[in-house]
């Protein structure tokens, strides 16, 4: 029937007939489709038929015209009795596969969420990617090395003895369970030292990670904790690229109108080095009897500093080519100040309903 001719009434009639019988014949929605499709298409015959007017005489098209009008509007009429029969039926299997019974005794167990310590470390981590950074990762066992020596500590510094540091038996082994993410900065340095050196391209990585103290369990400390720090390493940079990269990272924490400011400190790898205060976010600086700040306007949040040349050597970077900065903090301090938290054991002690109040993100 490809050759159907727009004024055969008989041919067009069998047309129609073949359509109604194959939207009859079809027993799933998905049939009823290919029957239509089958019969409807570009290339059924009553389309080509359809196609066919504009060749018949100028006297005839009044007469094809008709004839097609009514095949397609009878095939139309069938498919939709059909297809509302189909529908109907699915729509009856669907109430009777997927009910449910209400009478059966459901459970009381608590639903878990995210914990907030995670989710905030990945907001911390998503701003400095926004930046251009790269989230850099490393072992929570870690050398003594990668821990103390690279980082510039004497060897009689107090954070080596055991009673700061957790040491991996025997002591001799050289591993310590990492007292700090600062390791992860001289390993992301050493990895992408020739890329520094060779093509010119900036080491710019931020370390979200476990880290390990010997403290007691209390609402401020904990033995096991997060940190996050920072490593820029660059030719020129400065401290003012350090403030502005902090004020830029306190902002999208604490709201735009967060401030940092820089008090003077020591730590053995960054010199000059500084303790970075965040603007109290409860008096604003203007309660000298507030409870959060002291008084002070200013809340302690980490260190910073210009990446001591020490540091920089171990790396293999040449510290009078290159200039570099880092900055550390933690997230539970952070997750206090930013949602008012008051006990840190309420992070570690696993009950749900601490977590519940965040939901699914921060």
């Amino acid at each position: 029937m490809t050759d159907l001719s727009p004024l055969d009434a008989e041919g067009i009639d069998a047309a129609v007939a073949a359509a109604t019988d194959a939207y009859q014949a079809a027993q799933t929605l998905d049939e009823l489709k290919e029957a239509r499709l089958a019969h409807t298409g570009d290339k059924a015959p009553l389309t080509l038929a359809n196609r066919g007017i504009g060749a018949v005489a100028k006297e005839d098209k009044p007469t094809a015209g008709k004839l097609m009008g009514q095949a397609r509007a009878a095939i139309t009429r069938a498919h939709d009795a059909r297809l509302a029969i189909l529908e109907a039926e699915r729509d009856a299997r669907v109430l009777i596969d997927e009910a449910v019974d209400v009478t059966l005794p459901t459970s009381r167990e608590q639903r878990g969420s995210r914990h907030p310590l995670e989710a905030l470390q990945e907001t911390m981590c998503d701003t400095f990617v926004s930046m251009g950074w790269e989230v850099a990762d490393g072992p929570e066992l870690e050398a003594e090395w990668f821990n103390f020596d690279a980082l510039n500590f004497d060897p009689d510094h107090p954070a080596r003895e055991m009673q700061d540091t957790f040491f991996i038996d025997p002591p001799e082994s050289g591993l310590v369970l990492r007292t700090h993410t600062s390791p992860v900065q001289v390993r992301a340095a050493l990895a992408r030292r020739d890329a520094l050196t060779n093509e010119g391209r900036g080491i710019y990585v931020v370390c979200p990670g476990k880290t390990f103290r010997t403290d007691e369990l209390d609402a401020t400390h904990t033995p096991v904790f997060h940190q996050i720090e920072g490593l820029a390493v660059d030719k020129g940079l400065t401290m003012a690229h350090l403030k502005g990269t902090l004020d830029a990272f306190a902002r999208s924490l604490f709201g735009p109108d967060a401030r940092t400011r820089l008090r003077p400190s020591f730590f053995p790898f960054t010199e000059p080095s500084a303790e970075m205060d965040l603007r109290c976010f409860v008096c604003d600086g203007g309660d000298p009897d507030c409870r959060t700040c002291s008084g002070t306007g200013w809340i302690e949040w980490g260190g910073c500093g210009m990446t001591h040349p020490n540091v920089l050597r171990a790396a293999g970077i040449d510290p009078d080519e290159y200039t570099a900065f880092a900055f550390g903090m933690g997230i539970e301090r952070t997750l206090m100040f930013r949602h008012g938290v008051k006990d840190m054991r309420d992070m570690v002690e696993g009950d749900v309903r601490f977590s519940q109040q965040f939901g699914m993100v921060i």
